[in-house]
């Protein structure tokens, strides 16, 4: 039997654990890709509802990569936990997302600085108005630093986290671009304030999978296993000192 875990999403196998630095994509087979392809000597910590979660070592520093379902209320519920009850540190999500601006093309990186939001979940923190969800900036310094040395060509800034895949109004895309933002997306906001409220770090990366106004899209399997570029920016920040 596994170590006993307050939570009911992460049960950790016998002699694991998680490192303080998790990588965090959200389909659990990506989180596989990642630590069959990148890490040294992973095991597997968790498997409960197939959310895969790996601990191994990139370039000598122990990193974890674990799934987190689509949207903010899944990514949320696993954040917190390893936050409040595995003692994670910091939170690197990586994913993919609409492009929105004219400059932001298929397999561009984007690392967001802050992310806007169309969901209510800010509101529950008690602030009068909406909290600003913004990333660690540390993170964000040692993020742009990485891409830089790797020769990857990142755009920086704010980007929009949606609750919904399929909104029912087109406007709001447009709205989003016309207001600067780079991309859509469905967790970094949540990540954000997750970290903000608990005093833990965190940063979101993405690969342009599609463009909402010109049409363009990845494949299913590109996305799965073509993101190289977020990848190795997003390792290089984690186990950066």
């Amino acid at each position: 039997m596994g170590k006993s875990s307050p939570s009911a999403s992460i049960e950790l196998k016998d002699g694991t654990h998680v490192a303080k630095t998790v990588l965090m994509p959200g389909d659990p087979l990506r989180a596989k890709y990642i630590a069959d392809h990148y890490l040294e000597n992973p095991v597997l910590f968790n498997d409960v509802r197939n959310m895969l979660g790996f601990t191994g070592t990139y370039e000598g520093k122990e990193v974890s990569v674990m799934g987190s379902g689509m949207g903010m209320p899944s990514f949320v519920l696993y954040a917190h936990e390893l936050f409040q009850f595995f003692d994670v540190d910091t939170i690197i999500r990586i994913g993919s997302a609409g492009g929105l601006g004219e400059n932001v093309h298929l397999n561009d990186v984007v690392i967001a600085m802050a992310a806007s939001t169309n969901s209510t979940m800010a509101t529950s923190y008690g602030l009068p108005g909406i909290m600003a969800p913004t990333a660690t900036f540390d993170l964000l310094n040692t993020a742009v630093r990485a891409a830089e040395e790797l020769g990857v060509s990142a755009h920086v800034g704010a980007v929009y986290t949606s609750d919904f895949f399929y909104h029912p109004n087109a406007e709001i895309n447009k709205i989003a671009r016309d207001t600067g933002h780079l991309c859509v997306e469905m967790e970094a906001a949540g990540l954000y304030l997750t970290a903000m409220a608990e005093h833990k770090n965190a940063l979101a990366l993405f690969t342009i999978s599609d463009h909402i106004f010109t049409g363009e899209a990845l494949s299913a399997e590109e996305r799965q296993n073509s993101f190289h570029q977020m990848m190795e920016v997003a390792l290089k920040t984690a186990v950066a000192d």
